[in-house]
């Protein structure tokens, strides 16, 4: 069963770094670029977040919540926008992605901010960003094995990836991870959700982010 996490209403105005804002507007920058060109195949699935508020969101989740541990998984990360957030966060961070284009884009963000972030001197850098640990990106399915069988609806786009399950790559299993995010396409929030109890640790937490203004919480708190 999951236990929904209230989130504040001023979660809009916790305040950001300037180098998260920066490392933002960069991404933006690099996924309008990649969205624009005409001589690539667009991938459909793709969307930008709002990263501001995630970044809020899960600075707030960070602060305020009990953690059972410290590793952060990203459900299809993309350009490893979120990844990269939560690891400015201090959190283990590792990306699953099962598109190879994406993936080869997330690693160039991840080594170029990773190594803007190590090049500013301590002194320079704001206390509440962690020392950059370059996090991992996996090619492979966030979905565990099996899970597909809580889908009732098999057009589901997270059951459209034709790639093995990642967690046997990583040496992981879901339930290792204390915080998992995911932006679900609409109509398939509720089958985040139930893979995420079937699988998740008591006491894990799911961030989701469902599109504008709307970010989401839960907590595992027993199975069902």
């Amino acid at each position: 069963m999951l236990q929904s996490i209230s989130l504040p209403r001023n979660l809009d105005t916790r305040p950001i770094p300037t180098p998260v804002h920066a490392m933002v507007h960069d991404l933006r920058c690099r996924i309008e670029a990649f969205q624009d060109r005409w001589d690539v195949p667009q991938i459909e699935q793709f969307v930008a977040a709002d990263y501001e508020l995630v970044y809020q969101t899960l600075d707030w989740v960070r602060e305020s919540q009990m953690m059972i541990g410290n590793r952060f998984v990203e459900w299809g990360c993309g350009f490893a926008a979120v990844t990269l957030l939560a690891d400015c966060l201090g959190w283990d961070c590792i990306g699953i992605e099962s598109e190879p284009t994406l993936l080869q884009h997330g690693r160039k963000t991840v080594s170029d901010w990773c190594a803007t972030l190590r090049s500013e001197p301590q002194s320079n850098r704001e206390q509440t960003l962690a020392t950059p640990a370059e996090p991992e990106l996996v090619l492979g399915n966030f979905l565990p094995t099996g899970s597909e069988e809580l889908a009732d609806d098999p057009t589901l786009p997270s059951l459209g990836h034709d790639t093995a399950t990642a967690y046997q790559e990583i040496g992981l299993e879901l339930d290792d991870f204390s915080v998992v995010y995911s932006y679900p396409w609409p109509g398939e929030d509720e089958f985040h959700e139930l893979v995420f109890d079937r699988y998740a640790a008591r006491g894990a937490i799911l961030v989701q982010f469902c599109g504008p203004n709307d970010v989401r919480a839960w907590r595992a708190v027993s199975r069902t």
